[in-house]
């Protein structure tokens, strides 16, 4: 696998019929495409986005290219803990087993925000949500085990900041849209890995993925600005090299690859690029012990232990 593989590419004689699979934020962009893909797979893929309206453009998109697509829809909005209760006790009444959570809904840069539960917009929906998600879905991940996998929409842009333990909310320090949006994509990193140490012997396996740089709607708040901010972080780095975009369908890749491919069993809690597995994460996200206290700190925030694998 490469830089410009595609989704197509990934799944190419690969048969998920019998396999259930929820893909969140899959109204637009790379949890469209993601959906999309595992749709083709014979997976049934239930569409985990904020409004029924969003789920039947999603459904009906998907249908397009791939008639026989077997969707649900669910509405879900990971900034309001709420809503994410209420969606994964919909899910577990209509079964018992899930196979791949796909956890892809994300916010970018956004101005100074706080979700339904005081979280700092960021940190709140692109990790806690999808924390607390995971935490009410593992009974079914465990019933789909082995061979059950957890994906965590990353980005490269982790390397903009470690996790603030003192403040991760911004309850005292000014806030950063660069640096609150790196912390919890370090998050996502965390969390991988110490989900994966927990719940990788009962045979469920987590992976972070950074996607690469696509033009979507996640980059909605973005300013002229902070483009131009961007494009001096690169002329600083050490290769100096502007950044190279990929299509969606290649930036959704590395999520589906990540979903199906059968030599990541050995690999669990790894960082994966490119539809491969990746060296290029910052040190901070190999830290055992924040991992563990990232954990711990996230149960206390969002008021949900994990089940005991």
């Amino acid at each position: 696998m490469a830089f410009d593989t595609t989704t197509d590419q990934v799944i190419d004689g690969v048969r998920l019929d019998g396999r259930i699979a929820i893909v969140t934020g899959a109204s637009t962009g790379l949890g469209l495409e993601t959906a999309r893909a595992l749709a083709a797979t014979g997976a049934t893929v239930v569409l985990a986005v904020r409004s029924r309206e969003k789920g039947a453009a999603a459904a009906a998109a998907i249908r397009s290219s791939v008639p026989d697509a077997a969707l649900e829809t669910g509405v879900v909005d990971l900034g309001s803990l709420k809503t994410v209760r209420s969606f994964a006790a919909e899910f577990l009444d209509s079964g018992g087993r899930l196979d791949l959570l796909i956890n892809n809904a994300g916010v970018m840069f956004t101005p100074f925000e706080r979700t339904a539960d005081g979280f700092e917009l960021q940190f709140g929906t692109n990790h806690l949500g999808h924390f607390l998600l995971t935490a009410l879905l593992a009974p079914a991940l465990l019933a789909a085990a082995p061979g059950s996998r957890v994906v965590n929409l990353s980005s490269g842009g982790h390397r903009a900041s470690d996790i603030h333990w003192d403040d991760p909310n911004y309850e005292t320090r000014p806030y950063d849209k660069f640096e609150s949006y790196g912390q919890s994509k370090t998050a996502n990193i965390l969390f991988s890995r110490e989900l994966d140490r927990r719940f990788g012997p009962a045979g469920v396996h987590a992976y972070a993925v950074h996607p690469g740089m696509i033009v979507t709607e996640l980059g909605r708040h973005m300013t002229r600005d902070d483009r131009h901010a961007l494009a001096e972080k690169f002329k600083a780095s050490p290769t100096g090299a502007a950044p190279q975009y990929k299509t969606v369908e290649q930036g959704a890749a590395t999520s589906v690859w990540a979903a199906v491919a059968p030599e990541l069993d050995g690999h669990g809690g790894a960082y994966l690029a490119d539809a491969a597995v990746s060296d290029d994460d910052a040190p901070w996200t190999r830290d055992a012990e924040a991992a563990a206290r990232l954990w711990a700190l996230s149960e206390e925030l969002v008021g949900q232990p994990f089940p005991t694998p």
